[in-house]
C-alpha cells in the first residue's frame, strides 16, 4: 500500500491519493476481503472461498451449508468458517447474508482485535456507518438485523455492545462491496474491503474496481499523477446527473459535487431528441419518454416470468414510438436497444440482435468514459452477437475494441479478458478466410453450424450490471 495514502478530502472526509504515477491499466493495489459471504440465493452454486461458479461443489460435512470448489478451497476457508460452522449447527439453519457477514467480521475482531490489520490503511472501527442518516425504514431493518444477529451469535463468543453491533451493520450497509463471479457477469456475494472504502466517488472517475482471483483490484483508467485523488464511480454513469445524485444521496448519504454533476455534462446527450427539420415538440418527447418508462416496467415483469417473446414484442413496439422522436444517444432508446439485443441473442435471432447492438454501442461510445468497464462488456456482447450473425468483419472489429478496453479495466489475467483473447484470435482467423474467399467462408460456416449448433447465449438476467457497492434490498 506504499503507492497510496489516506488524506482528508475537502468536503468529502477521508480519501485516497496517489503517491506515484500510474498509467491506464496499472493495478494501484489489490486487496483481499476483510470478510465476505455468498448471497443467500446462491450459497449452493458458488464457492464460499473463491466465489467462483462451479457445476459440482463439495459441501461442508458439518453444517451442510457451505460449499467449496475442492479440498483446497475448503481448507483455505476453515479459519473464517470454523465459528460459523459451529454456530449454524447450533442455530439449526444459516441466517441471512447480512447476519453472516456481520458475524464473520466480529469473529475476526475476536481473533485479531479491531485495530489496523496487516495491509489495511484504516481499521473497521474507523469506517463510516451513517447510522444517524438512516431513514425510519432502514432503522427498522437495522433493529431486525440486530435481533437476528443476537439470536445467532454464540454465548461463548466475545460479547459486543449494541452500539458496536449497530456500527458493524452500518458499515455493511454503506461499505459492502459487490463480489462478482469469475467472469464478472453476475453479482454473487458481498464483502468488506477497508482500503477500497476510502476511495471517494466521482461520476467520471480515474479508477475502476474489479474482483479478480479472490481479490479486488483498483485499476487506473487514465494517467494519474502523484498527489491526484483516486476516485471510483459508485453508480452507473448511464443516468442524467439529477438521477445519479438522487441515487447517491439515497444509498450513500452524500451530495455529489463532481464536475459532471455540477455542470450536467452529457445530460443533453442522454435526453436528446431527434435532430433535423422534423424536430419533435417538447410535449411529444415527454410523452415518448413516459411511454418508454411504462414499457420498461412491463418488460421487467415479462423478463421475471421468462416471457422472452413478449419482451421482444414490447421492445419492437417501443422502438417504433421512439425512433422518430428520440436522439441516438437518448438513454431510454439505449435501454430498449440493450434489452432487445440481449433477448434476441438468447432467442438466436442474431441478425436483428446485431442491428440493435450496433446502435446501442454507437450511443454508448458517445456517453461513457472510453475506458469504462460496462462499455467494454457491452461492446464485447455486441461483437459476439455480430459474430454469431455471420457479420465477421463488424464482429471482429467490435471484439478487438472490447479487448482493448478490458485490457485496461480488467487486465490480461482476468478470465473474461482471456475468453475475449480466444475470440479475438478465432475471429481474426475467420476474417482472413472471409477476405480470401467470401463464398467458401459462408459455405464452411454453414456446414459447421449444421454439425454443431451455435452455443446458446446465457439466459437474459433481469439485473443490470453489478453495482460497485451492495445495497440490501
Amino acid at each position: 500500500m506504499e503507492s497510496v495514502e489516506v488524506f482528508t478530502s475537502e468536503g468529502k472526509g477521508r480519501g485516497l491519493k496517489a503517491q506515484k504515477e500510474f498509467l491506464p491499466g496499472d493495478v494501484i493495489f489489490a486487496e483481499p476481503a476483510y470478510a465476505a459471504v455468498v448471497f443467500d440465493s446462491l450459497t449452493h452454486v458458488i464457492c464460499h472461498t473463491c466465489f467462483k461458479r462451479q457445476e459440482r461443489l463439495h459441501r461442508c460435512g458439518q453444517c451442510k451449508f457451505a460449499y467449496y470448489c475442492d479440498r483446497t478451497c475448503q481448507r483455505a476457508a476453515w479459519l473464517n468458517h470454523k465459528n460459523e460452522c459451529s454456530a449454524i449447527k447450533k442455530h439449526g439453519k444459516a441466517p441471512t447474508e447480512n447476519i453472516r457477514l456481520a458475524a464473520r467480521i466480529m469473529w475476526k475482531i475476536e481473533r485479531e482485535g479491531s485495530g489496523l490489520s496487516e495491509g489495511c490503511l484504516v481499521s473497521i472501527d474507523d469506517l463510516q456507518n451513517h447510522v444517524d442518516s438512516f431513514s425510519e425504514e432502514e432503522k427498522k431493518e437495522l433493529r431486525a438485523d440486530m435481533e437476528s444477529f443476537l439470536e445467532f451469535w454464540p454465548p461463548q463468543s466475545q460479547q459486543f455492545g449494541m452500539q458496536y453491533i449497530s456500527h458493524i451493520f452500518g458499515v455493511i450497509n454503506c461499505n459492502g462491496f459487490t463480489l462478482s463471479d469469475q467472469r464478472g457477469l453476475q453479482a454473487v456475494g458481498v464483502g468488506i474491503f477497508p482500503n477500497l472504502c476510502q476511495a471517494n466517488h466521482d461520476c467520471w472517475p480515474n479508477c475502476t474496481v474489479i474482483f479478480n482471483n479472490g481479490k479486488i483490484e483498483l485499476r487506473a483508467l487514465s494517467k494519474i499523477s502523484p498527489g491526484d485523488e483516486l476516485t471510483v464511480s459508485y453508480v452507473d454513469f448511464l443516468n442524467v446527473s439529477e438521477e445519479r445524485r438522487k441515487q447517491l444521496k439515497k444509498q450513500y448519504y452524500f451530495d455529489c459535487t463532481c464536475e459532471h454533476c455540477k455542470k450536467q455534462i452529457k445530460d443533453d446527450l442522454m435526453l436528446a431528441a431527434k435532430a433535423g427539420e422534423s424536430k419533435p415538440s417538447a410535449e411529444t418527447v415527454k410523452e415518448v419518454i413516459q411511454f418508454s418508462k411504462d414499457t420498461l416496467e412491463k418488460i421487467n415483469k415479462a423478463r421475471m416470468e421468462g416471457l422472452y417473446h413478449e419482451v421482444v414484442k414490447l421492445c419492437r413496439e417501443c422502438l417504433k414510438k421512439q425512433e422518430p422522436v428520440l436522439g441516438d444517444t437518448n438513454i431510454y432508446l439505449l435501454r430498449i436497444l440493450s434489452i432487445a439485443s440481449e433477448v434476441l441473442s438468447y432467442l438466436q435471432m442474431f441478425e436483428e440482435a446485431a442491428d440493435y447492438a450496433k446502435r446501442m454501442v454507437d450511443g454508448y461510445l458517445k456517453i461513457y468514459h472510453p475506458n469504462n468497464a460496462q462499455l467494454g462488456m457491452a461492446v464485447m456482447r455486441a461483437g459476439v452477437t455480430h459474430w454469431h450473425a455471420g457479420l465477421i468483419e463488424a464482429g471482429h472489429g467490435l471484439i478487438c475494441k472490447a479487448y482493448a478496453i478490458l485490457l485496461i479495466t480488467h487486465g490480461p489475467s482476468h478470465p473474461i479478458t482471456k475468453d475475449l483473447e480466444v475470440m479475438r484470435v478465432q475471429t481474426e482467423m475467420e476474417l482472413r478466410m472471409f477476405q480470401q474467399n467470401e463464398f467458401m467462408y459462408y459455405k464452411m460456416r454453414e456446414a459447421a453450424l449444421k454439425n454443431q449448433k451455435i452455443q446458446v447465449m446465457p439466459e437474459p438476467s433481469n439485473d443490470t450490471s453489478p453495482s460497485l457497492f451492495h445495497k440490501k434490498e
